[in-house]
């Protein structure tokens, strides 16, 4: 990789060259990276972020969390040259800053992720990096003279022992408005008084995230202004295609690839579905059975994956038949619907042999309104998400007992 710093220029001109090696990103370095190592170094980043989004998507607790990142990190990031590391580090937060800064809907889920990554390392650090940080993004927060900290010590011990911690306090503690740390008063995990949480250095790490948090949010506002101004015109023959796959980049299993030969059968759908459907093709199952038709996307994509997953030609044309002619009649069903089915099977056109829609096509998919295809995850409002998971989670529960 061509950069022209030192690692020590690079970290500095980036924010983070102090005693830690924790770069707050507060500027893009002056380098020259090879166009292959801007992409592979996004690339690498982002199956850390993607991790840390599947992580917290699993309900996984905060140690567990913290386990996750470290190896994400160690995997994806680690260099045996911590120069290449923290090299690498600045270069692909950048990169990915300019992926992620051109909707509203990318910006959201960066910034999430990038501040959770930043909570987790800075956690990491030592007490005197800790402080060094602070300083460095310039939190006007003192810490508390011994006089007042004595006044409110047996307060602070009642909230150590609420929240199972030792009782004997921490000696060093910050007196901050209590809205600069919601986390914390939510948790109810400080003491407050007269508008003002008391916030031992332990957990100081909200005050710096809020701030990074707040420091990227605004960067990523001015990333795209640039971008839309002038990069992406710019830049149209050589960085803008990178940069516009990535955002749509998938990094999980390839289901589309031919498995070892099994078959299931059609009393079989019903029970794999409860068990194991992803809640995509278990979506498209209920509106079927509601409405006995799905339109073309829907029927591709669940169409196939019961092909992956075994389901024969003649009992997938019976599965169809079965409800399709609630609707529209089984003459009408033979007439319209029958030939694309034998045609995913490779029994009629070009005889290609059809695999199951990847999960980055499902994602990548735009249903249209009456249509049922495409990803929960991505294309349900939260709500919607939130009472279709319970429905599904409760009829799991009643198929096991």
């Amino acid at each position: 990789m061509e950069i022209v710093r030192s690692h020590r220029q690079l970290a500095a001109a980036a924010g983070g060259g102090g005693a830690g090696a924790l770069p707050t990103y507060r500027a893009a370095p002056q380098l020259e990276v090879r166009l292959e190592e801007f992409e592979i170094f996004a690339i690498d980043r982002l199956r850390v972020l993607k991790g840390i989004s599947d992580g917290l998507s699993r309900g996984k607790r905060p140690e567990e969390m913290e386990k996750l990142v470290s190896e994400l990190w160690k995997t994806h990031m680690r260099h045996q040259d911590p120069a290449e590391t923290l090299n690498k580090d600045i270069i692909s937060h950048f990169v990915l800053r300019l992926v992620y800064c051109r909707t509203e809907e990318l910006r959201k889920w960066f910034l999430s992720m990038e501040t959770t990554l930043f909570r987790y390392h800075f956690r990491l650090e030592s007490p005197e990096s800790q402080r060094m940080l602070m300083t460095e993004f310039q939190l006007p927060y003192k810490a508390l003279p011994h006089s007042e900290f004595e006044v409110v010590k047996d307060k602070l011990s009642q909230v150590a022992r609420s929240i199972d911690q030792s009782a004997n306090v921490e000696s060093l503690f910050f007196k901050v408005p209590f809205e600069e740390v919601p986390d914390l008063v939510a948790s109810r995990r400080v003491f407050l008084s007269k508008g003002y949480a008391y916030v031992a250095m332990s957990q100081v790490v909200s005050l710096v995230v809020t701030q990074f948090r707040c420091n990227i949010s605004k960067a990523l506002v001015l990333t795209n202004r640039k971008w839309t101004a002038t990069i992406k015109e710019q830049e149209k023959d050589r960085l803008t295609p990178i940069v516009e796959a990535l955002s749509n980049a998938y990094f999980g299993p390839d289901y589309s690839q031919p498995k070892d030969a099994v078959e299931i059968s059609l009393k079989d759908i019903d029970h794999l579905a409860k068990n194991s459907f992803p809640l995509c093709m278990r979506h498209m199952l209920d509106k079927l059975r509601e409405n006995h038709h799905l339109k073309h996307g829907g029927r591709m994509q669940f169409g196939l994956f019961l092909k992956g997953a075994g389901l024969k030609l003649e009992d997938a044309l019976a599965f169809w038949r079965a409800e399709f002619s609630q609707k529209v009649g089984s003459e009408r069903f033979d007439k319209e619907y029958a030939y694309s089915i034998r045609h995913n099977y490779g029994k009629e056109g070009k005889r290609t042999d059809y695999t199951p829609y990847s999960c980055q096509k499902i994602i990548s998919a735009t249903p249209g309104v009456g249509d049922h295809h495409g990803c929960p995850y991505r294309h349900f409002g939260d709500e919607n998400l939130r009472q279709h998971s319970t429905k599904w989670a409760s009829v799991g529960m009643r198929w096991k007992r």
